[in-house]
């Protein structure tokens, strides 16, 4: 594929500012042309959802760029079916980069998953890249990951249905291994204050205590210092269950 052909998607769920998507254009810019349709405020842990019970404002910015004052998924849903023409329609998704990791059964709640996700859905190659830090954000590593891994997605394709979940380590990772989604040790913390009227309201954490050592999984992939990138499916259906639950049929 010629570089004046190749056209990028880029959106996230940390918002159209937010250093990992700067990192992300301007990498991603070196290999073609990058169109950002992202969310106009954070929109961490909005997962996969739609917003349908209110109208979707879309805001250019200028000839490649808009702000939609919704979720990653409503980004790329008005992007591929409204705001790009076909001209412009992009050969693959790139969301990210995240602030933070997205590793395990925590890519269930991650808008910068569901961003590559929709794409996926909708027929446009997707990946979700995540930063594994907590702050002091240096996303030169990560960019040049997403920059290599969206090359070789390019040249090599990916399996039907498949978006890949990316995360990096901190520092300059030791290499890349492909891994299965790992799972978490944690508990809700939920803790209770009382507003200027009187008024209770909550806000929801957790704790962690570590991960499940199963072998291949994302998190020891980081945890050992690599690149993890877990190939993911809309499909939740866990069909090793199937034949046991077959009995309940009727």
């Amino acid at each position: 594929m010629n570089a004046e052909n190749i056209r990028i998607l880029l959106t996230n769920d940390d918002g159209y500012h937010s250093e990992g998507i700067i990192a992300l254009e301007n990498a991603l810019s070196e290999i073609g042309d990058v169109y950002v349709v992202a969310p106009a405020s954070e929109m961490s842990g909005a997962s996969h959802s739609l917003t349908l019970s209110r109208p979707l404002r879309i805001r250019q910015i200028d000839a490649r760029h808009w702000t939609v004052d919704g979720t990653p998924t409503d980004c790329v849903t008005l992007a591929l079916n409204r705001i790009l023409s076909f001209e412009e329609r992009p050969v693959i998704c790139v969301s990210g980069i995240n602030h933070g990791a997205n590793l395990g059964d925590d890519a269930t709640y991650s808008g910068t998953v569901a961003g590559a996700m929709e794409s996926t859905i909708l027929g446009i190659p997707g990946l979700a890249f995540s930063l594994v830090a907590d702050r002091n954000y240096d996303f030169t590593e990560s960019a040049k990951v997403a920059k290599n891994l969206t090359q070789k997605a390019l040249a090599d394709g990916l399996p039907e249905n498949t978006l890949l979940n990316v995360n990096v380590p901190k520092g300059i990772p030791k290499g890349i291994r492909v891994t299965k989604q790992g799972f978490k040790d944690a508990r809700p913390i939920i803790s209770e204050h009382i507003d200027p009227r009187g008024k209770l309201y909550y806000w929801i954490g957790e704790e962690r205590s570590g991960f499940h050592a199963e072998g291949g999984t994302d998190f020891e992939a980081i945890d050992e210092g690599y690149v993890s990138v877990t190939p993911m499916r809309s499909d939740l259906t866990n069909y090793s269950a199937i034949e046991r639950l077959q009995s309940w049929e009727q």
